[in-house]
């Protein structure tokens, strides 16, 4: 039994340690656009109205950027709707479990749609891709590129946004509801990128969108660094290690039995399906949290917390899936 327990532990630090070196330069990435924020909070160097200025050209100008930039040209047949499906499936099981979960334990309102928003959204693209070329090489990168465009962009764009509206208001006024949706930077992008489909983008413009996409990455984590406050992860302590024990074991494990077991996927298909699942928060998704006032303080901790974790829980789950 100690022997299992070493080589498995022996096992799990190696992929560790190979995710490091694969994923290197989006770990700097991470670790200096996080840190900058910590600094220049620490040592007031920016106003603290900062992360808003910065979350909104992330709404209105990267992330539409980006739909334009990695939706369009897509082939979409229909082999890819199956594993496409995944983001859909786990916002609907975040939305159900939450609002169940909101009403036993008598949750605020802004908590829960918070915990839908960070429990529901994952990070399949920034954070998925190099972790998929990590543990599985670049021939897995493909199927999640599928789950990241078919799936978590839109339903950030059309769910997220929606829930979001939903509860940062008293009622749900389902007209105002559908304004904001149609009115959505991103959603107007989705619709833009589908119809351009076949037309060919100037070069010019092309690398514009590029450029404005790339800057999302660096400016969301810098504005999760700058908001990062150790001292509320006391006063939030319950309802985020409800949040991350969701995000990181619940879903994956939910997905495996739904893809694996009922819909008898297998494979590489599977594994990367069931390993997008068990992403940490999507960066886009606490940022539209905190910009509806949906209790930001637990959606930075969600994503910050969430990327840290993941290195863990990811390796373990990289080991549950060996079969698959």
């Amino acid at each position: 039994m100690f022997s299992y327990r070493r080589g498995g532990l022996r096992t799990v630090l190696s992929i560790l340690g190979k995710t490091a070196f694969y994923c290197m330069d989006n770990l700097i990435l991470i670790a200096v656009s996080f840190t900058a924020g910590l600094l220049m909070r620490r040592f007031s160097r920016m106003p603290e109205q900062t992360p808003l200025a910065m979350n909104a050209f992330i709404i209105y100008v990267s992330l539409p950027a980006m739909v334009l930039f990695y939706l369009h040209g897509l082939d979409f047949s229909p082999a890819m709707f199956l594993p496409a499906s995944m983001p859909w499936l786990t916002f609907g099981l975040s939305a159900l479990f939450f609002v169940v979960v909101g009403r036993l334990l008598k949750l605020p309102r802004a908590t829960v749609g918070s915990l839908i928003l960070c429990g529901g959204l994952g990070n399949t693209s920034f954070f998925g891709f190099p972790m998929i070329e990590a543990f599985y090489g670049k021939q897995g990168i493909a199927h999640g590129i599928i789950i990241d465009q078919l799936g978590s962009f839109m339903v950030v764009s059309i769910l997220g946004v929606t829930v979001a509206g939903v509860y940062s208001h008293g009622s749900a006024d389902a007209r105002s509801i559908v304004k904001r949706v149609l009115l959505f930077p991103s959603f107007i992008a989705l619709i833009a990128a589908v119809l351009l489909n076949d037309v060919a983008y100037p070069d010019w413009f092309l690398n514009l969108i590029r450029r404005l996409s790339d800057m999302l990455a660096p400016m969301a984590l810098f504005s999760v660094g700058f908001q990062f406050n150790p001292g509320h992860i006391g006063k939030s302590r319950n309802t985020l290690a409800l949040g991350l024990a969701f995000k990181l074991a619940v879903v994956p494990a939910v997905m495996f039995l739904v893809y694996v077991m009922v819909a008898g996927m297998h494979g590489l298909p599977a594994r990367i399906t069931i390993f997008e699942a068990a992403m940490p928060t999507m960066i886009t998704g606490g940022i539209i949290a905190a910009e509806h006032r949906l209790d930001p303080p637990l959606a930075n901790l969600m994503v910050s917390l969430g990327l840290l974790v993941s290195f863990v829980t990811l390796a373990i789950w990289t080991l549950l899936l060996g079969g698959v």
